[in-house]
This record gives C-alpha cells, sequence and structure tokens, in this order.
C-alpha cells in the first residue's frame, strides 16, 4: 500500500496549532481521507505521562532531561501510531514534531542544535514531514491567547491557572523560540509553509488546504 502523508502544525504558544490541525483533520475525512489525528509530546499512553510531567508547572526538569524526554516520548509515538498510520495509507496530522525540538530545546533552551538534530533522527528513524505549516505568531499576543485558554480550561480540570510549565518561561525565551522557527522555514522553504498572525480562522484553514492541494492530489513537495 502506498505510504500515507505526513502533515504537521508548528508554531508558539497561542498560535492556534491544536484549532487548525482539528479542522483539517475533519475536513480531510469528509473528503474521505483516512487520518489520524495526534500530538507530540503524546499521542501514546506512554507518552502522555511523558507530556504531564514536562507541563506540570511543579516539575523541575533540567534542559538535557528535557530534551530526552521528548526525544523518548517521540519514539514511542512513532512506533505507536505514526509509522503504522502510514504504512496503512493514513494522513497523519500531527500538532508539533521536530522542528518543535529544534525551536524549544536549540533555540529557546540554547542546547546544541547539532546534538538535537541527531538525536531528532535517531528518535524518528529519519521520517520528515510532507508539509509543515507554522503557524507565526508575536510572543506577547500569543502568550496571552494560550494563558487565557488555559485559565477558562482549569475550571474543574488540572490544569493550572497562569499556564503551564513551557508557558510560564520567560518572554525572553519565547522570543527565541519565535526567532527559531522562523529560521527553520528559511532554511527548509520547500516543507514549510509559514502563515502569519492575524488571519481569520477560516482564512487560515482556507491556506492550509490550498497548499495541501498538490500533495492530496499526489503530487509530493520533496
Amino acid at each position: 500500500m502506498k505510504r500515507g502523508l505526513f502533515i504537521t502544525f508548528e508554531g508558539g504558544e497561542g498560535s492556534g496549532k491544536s484549532t487548525q490541525a482539528r479542522l483539517l483533520a475533519d475536513r480531510l475525512r469528509k473528503m474521505g481521507r483516512a487520518v489520524e489525528h495526534t500530538r507530540e509530546p503524546g499521542g501514546t499512553s506512554i507518552a502522555e505521562s511523558v507530556r504531564r510531567v514536562l507541563l506540570n508547572p511543579s516539575s523541575r526538569v533540567a534542559p538535557l532531561t528535557e530534551l530526552m524526554l521528548y526525544e523518548a516520548a517521540r519514539a514511542q509515538h512513532l512506533a505507536e501510531v505514526v509509522t503504522p498510520a502510514l504504512a496503512a495509507g493514513k494522513i497523519v496530522v500531527c500538532e508539533r514534531y521536530t522542528d518543535a525540538t529544534e525551536a524549544y530545546q536549540g533555540f529557546g533552551r540554547r542546547l546544541d542544535l547539532k546534538k538535537i538534530r541527531v538525536l531528532n533522527s535517531i528518535a524518528t528513524d529519519g521520517l520528515r514531514p510532507d508539509r509543515t505549516f507554522l503557524l507565526d505568531v508575536p510572543v506577547g499576543q500569543g502568550l496571552s491567547a494560550a494563558r487565557g485558554l488555559t485559565k477558562r480550561l482549569s475550571a474543574g480540570s488540572a490544569r493550572a491557572v497562569g499556564g503551564d510549565r513551557i508557558e510560564r518561561e520567560s518572554t525572553a525565551f519565547h522570543k527565541r523560540v519565535r526567532r527559531g522557527y522562523l529560521a527553520l522555514a528559511r532554511r527548509d522553504k520547500k516543507r514549510i509553509c509559514v502563515i502569519a498572525w492575524g488571519l481569520s480562522i477560516d482564512h487560515v484553514h482556507g491556506r492550509i488546504l490550498q497548499e495541501l492541494a498538490p500533495l492530496l492530489h499526489g503530487k509530493r513537495n520533496r
């Protein structure tokens, strides 16, 4: 069976990744496509357990430990979810992937990018997305949106008011993450499509569908 398509969504906090990934997955299913909508870190019981540790504001996680936990969760996620889905010919829509590790742990935490790329390659066995959508949002607006959503969800939930451990990082940290994402996009223009902040949800969704049209009709842009 022909290998499926691997589509990832990236961006800083509050950029709308989850909304756009869900809209795309729903639209593709209505088109009759088999879709696996997932996220990182997460997607499996082991990876979701790691996610809870990584995002818990009470967790004291050293930068290198953080990196290794993300990579371990990714390896499990690929083994259980992504690789089998692609082998079955499905379209995998994933919120965050290896670009997030370079942006957050490389640019944000200032860990060695060469080492991160080696670890990414090991954890993924070299699997790259067919197309990545980077939803670029100014840090101030993004953090306000993310923290506001967390506050609304916190009533009756396990989420802490004020944001998760990553959302609570400094503005300087998140600015480095954004610069990192944009640097990655400049380096890989064929794969990464940057969509700027300020467009309506429907407009962004339409842009994503337009960009994906060649892939959905069998023309891969490698």
